[in-house]
């Protein structure tokens, strides 16, 4: 897998733009509370990788210092931005996964929901993530259970090199939700 299956993720997401949050919205508020259970977002700057629509901004915007979602997909960051405009500490911006734009340690949280089987090597982007994520933060990755058999994800999970504060395996969801120490 590589930019070729990369593309195809992107116009697979740029089709069901329309549909997106008709269609996924209730299992992914599912996935954010769960996974906020275990993060106190509170004052810091997090990054939202594959944000998709936007949806999460509205679970963390009112008490983050700063949210910035990314995502491939044009339409979906045109959906995205309407989200974005309700709060004036949220930003947008088109971005590969595996090469964020952004200084190393710059946020406090990090949340890639239902992203990772998407990459062609899960594992290093992670270590993309961990590279943005400042010391003593979080980076929180889903694994889609249809994906991901436990076991792989485990392995991309310790490969990382962050320690593993809380690990959900919740059939409502699912996929497997990691809160990783950085």
């Amino acid at each position: 897998m590589g930019w070729k299956d990369k593309r195809k993720v992107m116009q697979s997401y740029n089709v069901t733009a329309e549909m997106y949050e008709e269609r996924y919205a209730g299992e992914q508020r599912r996935k954010y509370g769960k996974a906020l259970e275990n993060v106190d977002v509170a004052g810091r700057t997090v990054l939202d990788v594959g944000c998709g629509s936007g949806l999460f901004f509205c679970e963390v915007a009112a008490q983050a210092g700063m949210v910035v979602g990314v995502d491939v997909s044009r339409k979906l960051l045109v959906k995205a931005k309407q989200q974005a405009d309700d709060f004036q500490n949220t930003f947008i911006l088109q971005a590969d996964a595996d090469h964020l734009p952004f200084k190393d340690g710059f946020f406090g949280a990090v949340f890639a929901f239902t992203m990772l089987q998407n990459m062609p090597k899960p594992s290093e982007t992670l270590n993309e993530l961990k590279r943005v994520s400042q010391v003593g933060g979080w980076v929180v990755v889903t694994g889609l259970k249809k994906a991901f058999p436990l076991e792989k994800f485990m392995d991309v999970l310790e490969g990382s090199g962050l320690s593993l504060d809380a690990f959900m395996d919740d059939e409502a969801v699912n996929c497997y939700i990691a809160v990783l120490g950085t």
